[in-house]
């Protein structure tokens, strides 16, 4: 944001305070001034002259040989501008100025002429090219007529303004307008600020009778005004006018685009003019576009529309995509007689979407998209009624046509001297908290200690306590506040027994060779609902989205770890990185359904994801890849280490290989899953095959003990059992194991699959599964009767329940 200082000084009385000195205040309160620079240079020596006569030069054909009136002398100047000509009033050099670029002018002889001085262009004043009117880009600068002979040029233009670049925080909406920042240099200052006044002649013809207002989609477009405005004549803005817009970094064009282009920079509201006799029609229709509909920006470019982007239409036709960029067809020319304005209130998210899509960046856009003032909406169109009627000769019909849903109420924040005491560490009284909103002009309602302050509508970053806090903070200066030690006792510090805890999984998990990693806790909706923990999708959640995000790829906050994680895999793919194993510990965000005005539920998980070799350039043993199995022992080890039982099940879920995945659970409770990517998702995200595990972290935590358990090693023998069944193909493992644990008693230590067969020798769908069971009893030897009971009764066990049958 360019902000000019003689523009400032229209509003607020600063002629008292240094450039300087002002830029280190406001620097000071929050607004970082990035720098400061004087909008061109030229010398005294530089002033208005009259062109008397102008002939061609007699000696070179494209040389013009000047008499021009300067107020105290008529000097005679060659010039080689091709828009040079008698009548006109020019910016003249004299002999002993000197330009930007250190450029001296001196009396000289061109082609054996005298030449006493120099008609200037702007750029030969300093002002950057980009910002010239079109009309003197490729030559001299020529004054309108009531500019006196022999001004001071430097004074005219503006030449000597000091210009403050600043750069803007997200959350300062109001700071992108010369109102905002008067407001805030006028509380930094303790000055008054002086607002335009906007006093129209309208006639006795109504908008309304000429215009009406239809609004399809308020909820993108709450507020539409038309103003009209007839008789126009299109011609240059008011110099002091352009001298603002160049010095704001926007070219002047002419007086109708210029006037709609200053009431942005001066109210923070972007307006639109629309010539009205090319609109089509007497209604403005306000609706979502259409599937497939196109329009011709102002750019020239067609733009394909699609049913989420806000167009401004004539009922048929659309003229504007809303807060972006205007259309073509009804676009203000030079023959341009009667001119609507639009003054509107865009939702923020919705003209962000169409920006984005079409990649067009505007300082329209770019206000709407933060949120502009919905009370200075309307004032914004009167001032530009009032501007076209003092500039462009217009005749200014009675009243607005409009469409009015807006929410114009300010808000309510209630702050406590006290409680501001405490948080900053001050002594201010209730006097001082008074000076100081009054300072903000802001108006409150005062009970001894306690302020229910009214927030100005253009203040959109101000909500609660704690936003107040700040600006209350900001005013009575950071640098005052003092400096003081904490008070109390203090302790030795140390870890919770969570944080001890997380910082032995990460260990844990980077001593089995995964590296950390941190993701954002952002994403985007096509990717939200892949990858969700069975228990937290039996929970029925939804997701929480952004109201305003910056940008669609982080739009809403995060259900699971693992979509990001496996963007952060795709992109060490692409940079021919094979071997990747990596974990994160963060936050997933759940809102139930019903719940979407409540603060979202954060759970922590654990989650690792892992490609390529495992092993690799061994000399001892083969080259291995990731697998289920490779996932699976880290998991067992880490939950061995933790002294937790877990068992496994097979389980179907949304971006996970329906054979190859597995929910696993603790004391009977679902806490995650472990398995291979979908082979789909694989290829959506450029993967090779991929591995994953998900787990719930908050609940290891509340689960696991530091004091570890000890059992005593055993004086007896073991017994061991070997076992092979046949079963149908579609029975699982673990379901055979659970039954041989429960059908075989106390007796039984451990059982674990050794072997799994198909092919020759079995039925077509069966399968063998080899169990290897131990049984042993840490206070006696267990006899051979014993060990066939529980035998027999696991073989009759699985038979029944499993049809399964012992392997020949």
């Amino acid at each position: 944001m360019f902000v000019s200082l003689n523009w400032l000084k229209q509003y607020i009385d600063i002629d008292h305070i240094d450039p300087e000195d002002l830029a280190e205040q406001i620097s000071k309160t929050g607004i970082e001034v990035d720098g400061i620079e004087h909008f061109a240079s030229a010398t005294n020596n530089v002033v208005v002259g009259y062109v008397e006569s102008c002939e061609q030069h007699p000696n070179a054909d494209k040389l013009n040989l000047c008499q021009v009136n300067v107020g105290d002398e008529t000097l005679q100047i060659i010039c080689g501008a091709p828009n040079v000509a008698q009548g006109q009033k020019v910016a003249v050099a004299k002999p002993g100025a000197v330009l930007p670029g250190n450029f001296k002018i001196k009396k000289a002889k061109l082609r054996g002429v005298e030449s006493n001085g120099m008609i200037c262009s702007l750029q030969e004043l300093g002002v950057d090219e980009k910002y010239v009117p079109k009309a003197f880009s490729e030559g001299i600068f020529v004054f309108p007529d009531e500019v006196e002979v022999g001004d001071d040029v430097n004074q005219l233009l503006n030449l000597d303004d000091v210009i403050f670049e600043f750069d803007l925080t997200p959350n300062r909406s109001d700071a992108l307008s010369m109102l905002g920042v008067a407001y805030e240099v006028a509380a930094i200052l303790d000055v008054d600020v002086h607002l335009p006044q906007t006093n129209v002649s309208t006639t006795a013809e109504k908008a309304e009778d000429k215009v009406s207002v239809r609004v399809d989609a308020p909820q993108q477009n709450p507020y539409y005004g038309a103003f009209l405005v007839k008789d126009i004549s299109i011609g240059p803005s008011p110099l002091w006018m352009r001298n603002y817009l160049m010095a704001a970094g926007i070219r002047p064009i002419n007086n109708v685009v210029d006037i709609t282009n200053y009431v942005l920079l001066e109210y923070g509201q972007p307006l639109h003019a629309f010539d009205y006799d090319q609109f089509g029609s007497d209604q403005v229709v306000v609706r979502l576009a259409n599937e497939g509909e196109t329009m011709v920006t102002l750019d020239e470019q067609e733009r394909s529309l699609a049913p989420h982007h806000l167009v401004i239409t004539n009922g048929d036709k659309p003229h504007a995509l809303a807060g972006v960029m205007g259309g073509a067809d009804a676009e203000v020319t030079d023959q341009t007689k009667t001119v609507l304005i639009e003054a509107a209130y865009f939702d923020p998210k919705t003209v962000r979407q169409a920006s984005s899509d079409f990649d067009l960046k505007s300082e329209s856009s770019a206000r709407f998209e933060k949120g502009v003032d919905p009370n200075r909406v309307r004032q914004a169109g009167e001032r530009a009624c009032q501007l076209l009627e003092q500039y462009a000769g217009a005749t200014v019909l009675d009243g607005v046509a409009e469409f009015d849903q807006l929410d114009k109420q300010e808000k309510t924040v209630t702050i406590w001297t006290s409680t501001i005491n405490d948080r900053l560490g001050t002594n201010m009284t209730n006097q001082e908290v008074a000076d100081i909103l009054r300072k903000l002009h802001f108006h409150f309602h005062q009970e001894g200690e306690t302020f229910n302050v009214f927030v100005p509508t253009r203040r959109q970053d101000i909500h609660i306590f704690e936003d107040m806090l700040e600006e209350v903070a900001r005013i009575y200066g950071y640098d005052e506040i003092p400096f003081t030690l904490p008070q109390g006792g203090s302790q030795a510090g140390g870890l919770t027994r969570r944080q001890q805890l997380k910082r032995y999984i990460k260990r844990f998990l980077e001593g089995a060779g995964l590296m950390e990693t941190v993701t954002y806790s952002l994403t985007n909706e096509e990717r939200i609902n892949h990858f969700i923990s069975p228990e937290i999708q039996s929970e029925v959640v939804s997701a929480v989205p952004l109201k305003m995000p910056m940008s669609e790829d982080h739009s809403t906050l995060r259900l699971s770890l693992v979509p990001e994680m496996l963007q952060v895999i795709s992109y060490n793919l692409a940079r021919k990185q094979g071997q990747l194993a990596y974990y994160e510990m963060g936050s997933v965000f759940l809102s139930h359904e019903g719940e979407v005005t409540k603060q979202p539920a954060e759970k922590e998980r654990v989650t690792g994801v892992f490609t390529g070799e495992w092993v690799s350039h061994p000399w001892q043993q083969e080259k291995k890849l990731v697998d289920f199995f490779v996932v699976k022992g880290i998991v067992d080890a880490l939950f061995y280490s933790l002294n937790i039982s877990v068992t496994y099940k097979q389980t179907k879920m949304d971006g996970m290989h329906p054979g190859r995945t597995a929910q696993l659970f603790v004391n009977h409770r679902p806490i995650g899953f472990i398995g291979q990517v979908h082979p789909k998702q694989e290829k959506a995200y450029d993967l090779n095959e991929t591995y994953v595990f998900d787990l719930d972290l908050d609940y290891l935590l509340d689960i696991h003990h530091n004091a570890p358990s000890f059992n005593q090693i055993p004086r007896n023998p073991s017994v061991t059992r070997d076992i092979a069944l046949v079963v149908d193909q579609s029975v699982h493992a673990g379901d055979l194991e659970h039954t041989i644990l429960t059908a075989g008693g106390e007796l039984i230590n451990d059982v674990h699959v050794f072997d799994v067969y198909q092919g020759e020798h079995l039925e077509e769908g069966k399968k063998s599964i080899a169990f290897s069971i131990h049984y042993q009893d840490p206070n006696r030897t267990l006899t051979d009767e014993e060990v066939e009971s529980s035998y027999q009764a696991i073989m009759d066990a699985v038979k029944e329940k499993h049809q399964a049958v012992l392997r020949g």
